[in-house]
C-alpha cells in the first residue's frame, strides 16, 4: 500500500523556512522530499533522517558529515548541499534539486551504451571525484544509482559521506548484491578506504556502461565478493566483440585487483580516459553495441529515490514509488483495532470509578501546577553529544541546532539553549541548541616537526581538515614528521578548510656505485648507510666476475631514504662468445668485427712488416672465450 498521502511531513513548514511539497523516495535511513525554500523562493530536495535514528548522536554526526563533505566541494558535477539543521525530531539536509534520472535508469532502459556516451558520462564523474580526492575525501559508494543525469544533460555525483553502518545493517540480500558489485578487493578483505576504491568502482561502472551487465554476478553476495577477490574484471570486448583495445586497457587499469597498479586517484584516471578517447576514431566512438536495447525492467533496480521527479502536490494521487537496493520503503505498522473492554459488574464499577475520580482530581491539580513541566538542564559548555544525551535523559527533544562562531566557547560545545538551563518547559518539549563553530577565522597551527598523526589531530582540534599528504626528503625533520603545511602555519582560514601536509622521508642518502664489487662487500657498504639490501633471485651474464654485483635497482648517485631497499643483481660471469675467423681480413675490419662481439683487440706487426692483412689470431676461429677477453691479431712479416 502506498503511504505517500499519509505522510505527516507533506504540507508542513520545517524550521520556519522549508515547505515540504511531496515525498520523492524513502530509505532505511532517510526520506527525500521535494520542498520549497520560502526565503529564497527556490525548489530543493530535503533529505530528512528518520526520527528514531535522529536520537542517536553517532548517526546524526555521520548524517551531518555528508553536508560538510559536499559543502567543501565546490564543483559543478557534485550535488550541492545548501543547508543543514534540526526541527524538533527531524534532522535534515537541504540539497540541490536535480530533475532527471540516474545512470541506473539509463542502463535499465538502453542496455549497453555507445563508447562516446559512456565516456561522456564517466569524465564528469571522474572530474567530481578528482576534486574530492585532492581535498582528502573518498566517496566509497560509487555506483550507477549515485550518478545523476539531469534533464539538461548535466552529470552529477550524489551521496557523499552517506552513513555506511546504517546501510550495512539494514540491507537485505538483494540490496547487498546491488552494492557489493562495485566494492574493491581491499574494501572487502581489509576494510581499507582510499581514493583507489573509487577508481575501482568507476572501472566497474565503465564496464557496465560498455556491456550492459556487471562483470561479476552470482546468486549470493558471497559469490560476488569471492569473484572480486579472486578474478580479474574481464575485458569489455569479451562481451561486446569489436570494442577497441583502448577501452579494454582503461577498464583493466582501473579495476586491477592490486591497488598499487591502479591510477592513484580519479584525476589520474580522468587523464587516462581522455588519452583513450583520443586514440579512438569517430566510427569506434559511435559504434552501437548489440546489447544496446531496452533492458528488461527489474523491481530490484528501478528508478532511484535520490532523483526528484515531477510529482503532484499534497492531496493528489502520486505515482507508485519504485525503490533501489539502497532505498527501501519505510516500515509502516498496520493500524490495530483495540479489543473491546470487558464490562465489570455495576457495584465494582461504582467503587473503582470513585477511586479513579479522587485520584484524577489530585493528579490533575499536580499536572496543572508541576507535572506538565520539565526543567531544562544546564547545557552551556557541554559537547553537542553530551547535550543530546542529557536532553534525552530528561525526556526532552531537540527542535533544531544552530551553529555560530564564538571566541568564548570551544568548537563543538553548546553556547546557548532556548529555553535556557533551569527554565521549565512542557514535558517532552523541544529545545533549540546553539553550538559553537569556534572562531570565525581559524589560525593554521605551526606543525613543523610534529608526527603526522599528531598533526592531523591538531588540525581537527583547531577546526580545520587534514588534506592531501605528500612526502619529501629533509635534512632537519625526522622521518614521518611534518615539514610544512599549505596554507602555512599562522595563516588565517575559514573553519573546515583542508590543509595539505608535507611529511619528511628523512635525510636523503646518496646511493654509491657498488657494481663490480663482491656481493658481501656491496651489502656492507649499503647497510652502513642505513639502506636495506635484497638480492634478485636470478643472476645475469656480465663482464664482472661471477658473484660480483652486475646491477643495482637504485642507480649510483640517486637519493634514497633511510630504510629504503636496494636490490642487487649478481653476475654469473661473462658470457662465452665464439671467436670468428678474421685471418685474411684487413686489420681495421678485423678489429671492428671482434670489438662488436665484446672482445678487446691487440694488433702486432712484425719488424719491417708493411702488410695490413691479418695473418694469424691468438684464439683459433670457432673457440668460445669469455666476453671481454683480449684477442691478438698479427700481420705477416717479410
Amino acid at each position: 500500500m502506498d503511504t505517500t498521502l499519509d505522510d505527516p511531513l507533506v504540507g508542513r513548514m520545517l524550521d520556519g523556512r522549508y515547505r515540504v511539497d511531496a515525498r520523492i523516495a524513502a530509505g532505511g535511513m532517510a526520506t527525500v522530499y521535494r520542498a520549497l525554500d520560502t526565503r529564497l523562493d527556490r525548489v530543493l530536495a530535503l533529505k530528512i533522517m528518520h526520527p528514531d535514528l535522529a536520537s542517536d548522536a553517532a548517526f546524526v554526526d555521520r548524517f551531518i558529515r555528508e553536508a560538510k563533505s559536499v559543502a567543501r566541494l565546490a564543483h559543478p558535477n557534485v550535488v550541492a548541499v545548501f543547508d543543514q539543521g534540526t526541527d524538533g525530531p527531524y534532522t535534515y539536509l537541504a540539497m540541490e534539486y536535480v530533475s532527471g534520472c540516474t545512470l541506473r535508469d539509463v542502463l535499465r532502459e538502453r542496455g549497453a551504451l555507445q563508447p562516446r556516451a559512456a565516456l561522456d558520462i564517466l569524465e564528469p564523474v571522474l572530474a567530481a571525484l578528482g576534486t574530492a580526492h585532492r581535498a582528502g575525501f573518498v566517496h566509497r559508494d560509487i555506483k550507477p544509482e549515485n550518478v545523476l543525469i539531469g534533464d539538461d544533460g548535466r552529470v552529477k555525483v550524489a551521496d557523499f559521506g552517506l552513513v555506511r553502518s546504517v546501510d550495512a545493517a539494514t540491507q537485505t540480500t538483494g540490496s547487498v548484491l546491488g552494492t557489493v558489485s562495485y566494492l574493491a578487493p581491499e574494501q572487502i578483505e581489509d576494510g581499507v578506504y582510499d581514493a583507489r576504491v573509487d577508481v575501482y568502482a568507476c572501472g566497474v561502472v565503465l564496464y557496465e556502461m560498455l556491456t550492459g551487465s556487471k562483470p561479476h554476478t552470482g546468486g549470493t553476495p558471497a559469490q560476488v565478493l569471492f569473484q572480486h577477490l579472486n578474478e580479474d574484471v574481464p575485458p569489455p570486448s569479451a562481451a561486446v566483440p569489436g570494442l577497441p583495445a583502448a577501452l579494454d586497457e582503461l577498464v583493466a587499469g582501473a579495476t586491477a585487483r592490486t591497488p598499487g597498479l591502479r591510477p592513484a586517484d580519479a584525476a589520474a584516471l580522468l587523464g587516462m580516459t581522455r588519452e583513450a578517447r583520443a586514440r579512438l576514431g569517430e566510427a569506434a566512438l559511435d559504434a552501437v553495441p548489440p546489447q544496446a536495447r531496452a533492458a528488461e525492467r527489474s523491481s530490484a533496480e528501478d528508478r532511484t529515490g535520490v532523483i526528484p521527479r515531477p510529482l503532484a502536490g499534497p492531496g493528489a494521487q502520486e505515482p507508485v514509488l519504485h525503490h533501489t537496493s539502497r532505498l527501501e520503503r519505510p516500515y509502516v505498522p498496520a493500524p490495530q483495532t483495540p479489543p473491546a473492554p470487558r464490562r465489570p459488574r455495576r457495584g465494582m464499577f461504582l467503587v473503582v470509578a470513585g477511586i479513579l475520580l479522587a485520584l484524577g482530581i489530585g493528579a490533575g491539580v499536580w499536572y496543572i501546577n508541576s507535572g506538565q513541566f520539565t526543567k531544562v538542564p544546564n547545557l552551556l559548555g557541554k559537547t553537542e553529544e553530551q547535550a543530546r544525551a542529557e536532553l534525552s535523559a530528561a525526556g526532552l527533544g531537540i527542535k533544531k541546532v544552530d551553529r555560530k562562531f564564538s571566541e568564548a566557547f570551544e568548537r563543538g560545545t553548546v553556547m546557548n539553549s532556548d529555553p535556557a538551563g533551569g527554565k521549565r518547559i512542557k514535558g517532552n518539549g523541544a529545545v533549540t541548541l546553539t553550538v559553537s563553530r569556534g572562531p570565525e577565522v581559524v589560525s593554521v597551527p605551526d606543525l613543523k616537526g610534529r608526527p603526522l598523526e599528531d598533526a592531523k589531530a591538531e588540525l581537527t582540534k583547531a577546526g580545520l581538515a587534514p588534506g592531501i599528504v605528500t612526502q619529501a626528503f629533509s635534512q632537519d625533520v625526522a622521518q614521518g614528521s611534518v615539514i610544512s603545511t599549505d596554507p602555512a602555519g599562522g595563516q588565517k582560514r575559514a573553519p573546515d578548510t583542508a590543509v595539505a601536509l608535507q611529511v619528511s622521508k628523512g635525510r636523503p642518502v646518496p646511493v654509491p656505485n657498488v657494481t663490480g664489487q663482491p656481493a658481501d662487500q656491496a651489502r656492507a657498504a649499503l647497510e652502513a648507510l642505513g639502506l636495506k639490501v635484497a638480492t634478485a633471485p636470478d643472476q645475469v651474464n656480465a663482464p664482472s666476475p661471477a658473484g660480483t654485483v652486475a646491477n643495482q635497482s637504485v642507480g649510483a648517485g640517486a637519493q634514497a631514504a633511510a630504510g629504503d631497499t636496494v636490490t642487487l643483481t649478481l653476475s654469473k660471469g661473462p658470457r662465452p662468445v665464439p671467436v670468428p675467423n678474421v685471418a685474411g681480413q684487413d686489420v681495421d675490419v678485423a678489429r671492428k668485427t671482434l670489438e662488436a662481439l665484446g672482445f678487446k683487440v691487440k694488433v702486432e706487426r712484425p719488424f719491417l712488416s708493411f702488410s695490413s692483412t691479418v695473418d694469424t689470431q691468438s684464439v683459433p676461429a670457432g673457440q668460445s672465450v669469455p666476453e671481454g677477453s683480449t684477442i691478438t691479431i698479427k700481420t705477416k712479416g717479410l
